[in-house]
């Protein structure tokens, strides 16, 4: 059995979490196995095995041994599959580069953007400000890249999923409006290209 046999992934379908790793697994034409976990309800004995730290999907399994949190794993995954498309720049310094604003998305803007949305009231103009101006780092970043990896989809856009899909549901669902093409045109831009790239598409919720 090779390496590309070996590998399973326990997921949650609708998690941009879960998903940062099923797109990179297919941008490198990686083939695995899906399991579907249900964490809200009854957690599984295998995801209770392989993360009984956190007990929170993703989990990639390869080789027998499991890896959790997903830009540990898109990692993991860069750094065992070097021949296919590449999802982290050479260049020590750019890489941190990388590191640092996959981390700005997850620490400042996601948990901005979902406070804001779900928050309480009395914290929701507060929250919406700081979302929006996380929002602006990153278009700033950007600037006149097609992806924040440069030619082609990188860490940060991989970071940056729930932007790219899932606040436009977000801010659907709740009501808050955070993120508009007027406000935004360089990232609405970014999201479309990245939504709509085959790989990305086909791991998507509906």
């Amino acid at each position: 059995m090779n390496q590309e046999e070996q590998v399973k992934l326990m997921g949650l379908w609708g998690s941009p979490f879960s998903k940062r790793v099923e797109m990179v697994l297919k941008l490198k034409g990686i083939p695995y196995e899906y399991i579907e976990e249900d964490v809200y309800g009854n957690k599984s004995p295998m995801l209770l095995k392989y993360n009984p730290i956190h007990k929170k999907v993703p989990v990639l399994i390869h080789n027998g041994r499991s890896i959790a949190e997903s830009l540990v794993i898109v990692e993991y995954i860069e750094d065992t599959w070097k021949t296919s498309h590449k999802i982290l720049p050479q260049d020590p310094y750019e890489r941190a580069m990388a590191r640092f604003w996959a981390k700005y998305v997850d620490d400042k803007v996601m948990l901005a953007v979902r406070k804001a949305c779900w928050g309480p009231e009395s914290e929701r103009e507060k929250e919406v400000k700081e979302a929006y101006e996380g929002l602006k780092c990153l278009e700033k970043e950007l600037g006149d890249k097609l992806f924040f990896g440069g030619d082609t989809i990188g860490f940060v856009d991989i970071a940056a999923d729930f932007i790219g899909y899932w606040i436009g549901i977000f801010q659907e669902a709740s009501g808050v409006t955070i993120m508009t093409a007027e406000e935004f045109p360089t990232l609405q831009r970014w999201s479309e290209d990245f939504v709509g790239n085959n790989f990305i598409k086909e791991v998507l919720p509906p």
